[in-house]
């Protein structure tokens, strides 16, 4: 399915990888749960690449709402090409955006989905105002 990227979203990442053997079901496409998994992959390498390293003792991210949307079946033994888009930055928010193609397909997206994600203060389980050098990675 061929979808266009709305202009206010920004391109942060993209990463190739297999599918694995293991990531399939008994249908024998890929399981549902897996491309969030995918979606989670792109978040965390693009962030750790931007500086912003889990911290527990500290503030970072915390997905609140997830979704994908299905239009083609990944399956073993396929390539991937996922690009991460980040928009919307709120307070203490910003918005996060992965499509998923085949690479033998260029341009035909397989599958997109995105999350909310809100910045906290993990000790104090408290929302924070998104930090400055942040809030310019996430501004497109």
């Amino acid at each position: 399915m061929k979808i266009e990227i709305p202009e206010h979203k920004k391109l942060v990442h993209e990463m190739r990888f297999p599918v694995r053997w293991g990531d399939m079901d008994a249908m024998g496409h890929v399981n549902n749960t897996v491309y969030f998994r995918y979606l989670e992959t792109a978040r965390i390498d693009w962030m750790v690449a931007a500086g912003c390293n889990p911290d527990p003792a500290g503030q970072g991210p915390v997905i609140v709402n997830a979704f994908c949307n299905f239009y083609q079946q990944l399956q073993y033994p396929d390539e991937v090409l996922l690009k991460l888009y980040v928009s919307d930055p709120g307070r203490t928010t910003f918005e996060t955006w992965g499509t998923m193609e085949r690479t033998a397909e260029p341009g035909v997206v397989c599958a997109a989905g995105g999350a909310t994600t809100i910045w906290v203060d993990f000790p104090r389980q408290k929302a924070m105002d998104l930090p400055d050098w942040m809030r310019t990675l996430v501004t497109p």
